[in-house]
């Protein structure tokens, strides 16, 4: 059994109307309710998931020796019509740019999905969540 990771903490200082200075572990970022100073709590929750399945593909695939040159994430997330306006799907499609086989984004993403992504696994199973993807690879000279 690993070891108890240690607590995330989050601090916020209230800075006017729905803006707050968010930090962490000396990172920080502006959050605002309304989206216009910073990103909007749900917009910070979109980059939280995108950014966990993102970087756990990119690890799997370097650990597989299939680095891509570039890769994109894309994600679009639908909110709930009534409060709480939570999230109630979210596509996720990755562009993948080298020499990297099918099979292995394949199970990158599915690895990710299914047992890395924290995120993922901190938020309600009953999300309807999918992904895709596309790589381009060089043309044959």
């Amino acid at each position: 059994m690993s070891a108890e990771r240690p607590p995330v903490v989050a601090d916020l200082v209230w800075k006017e109307a729905l803006t707050f200075e968010a930090s962490s572990r000396g990172q920080s970022m502006t959050i605002d309710g309304d989206g216009e100073m910073g990103p909007s709590p749900v917009m910070a929750l979109a980059f939280a998931l995108a950014g966990c399945m993102a970087t756990d593909v990119a690890h799997i695939l370097r650990k597989g020796r299939a680095e891509p040159r570039a890769m994109r994430a894309h994600l679009v997330a639908r909110r709930a019509p009534g409060d709480p306006a939570r999230l109630i799907a979210a596509d996720l499609h990755f562009d993948l740019t080298g020499d990297v086989p099918d099979e292995k984004v394949e199970r990158a993403i599915a690895l990710s999905h299914e047992k890395y992504c924290s995120v993922w696994h901190s938020l309600r199973q009953d999300i309807a969540f999918t992904t895709s993807f596309a790589v381009e690879r060089a043309s044959p000279a």
